[in-house]
């Protein structure tokens, strides 16, 4: 009877504490992310770069090349100078990526990072129930056209993906720098 009643109380402490701990979005949040939102001005800084697992990138990974934290599906980009920039109807890129090149490689190999410098094309934004944003849009880079997909949330969080014709695809997780 002793046992029981110990398992009793054991199991309802364990799920008392078990409890979702989301965090709510403040109006403030939601104010500045539609602001952001409507002067199409920001800059999104990523901390984690996210490619597409495939058998090189696995063999990368069991080299040692990457830095302690990382794995061939999440690379820490902390450190790292990267960027992505919009203004008005311009994006501005520094995005270092990591993964498979399929085709279109400049000779000397200088084009490793996804670089955006130009106008942007049918950029759509669509409202989430959460309060974030989904935006999509078309860049180019020196050789590349891209299918950009970002989502904002109204915590400042950010996930960038990135598809391309002549790379495997690639996703960001990061920040909107104030």
């Amino acid at each position: 009877m002793k046992s029981v009643i110990i398992f009793v109380l054991v199991s309802l402490v364990f799920l008392l504490s078990c409890k979702s701990s989301r965090s709510k979005v403040t109006e403030a949040e939601i104010s500045y992310l539609n602001q952001v939102i409507q002067n199409k001005n920001f800059k999104i800084e990523s901390t984690w770069a996210n490619p597409q697992v495939t058998n090189a990138m696995q063999q990368v990974l069991n080299s040692g090349l990457l830095q302690p934290g990382s794995n061939a599906s999440s690379i820490n980009l902390i450190g790292n100078s990267n960027f992505l920039k919009i203004s008005g109807d311009s994006i501005f890129s520094y995005l270092p990526y990591f993964g498979e090149r399929q085709m279109n490689v400049n000779y000397g190999g200088t084009d490793g990072a996804i670089k955006f410098k130009g106008l942007m094309q049918d950029y759509k934004v669509e409202k989430r129930k959460d309060s974030g944003y989904n935006i999509s849009f078309q860049a180019k880079s020196n050789t590349e056209n891209f299918d950009v997909f970002i989502t904002l949330w109204p915590n400042l969080k950010t996930s960038i993906s990135l598809n391309s014709a002549s790379r495997f695809p690639i996703n960001y997780t990061g920040n909107i720098i104030k």
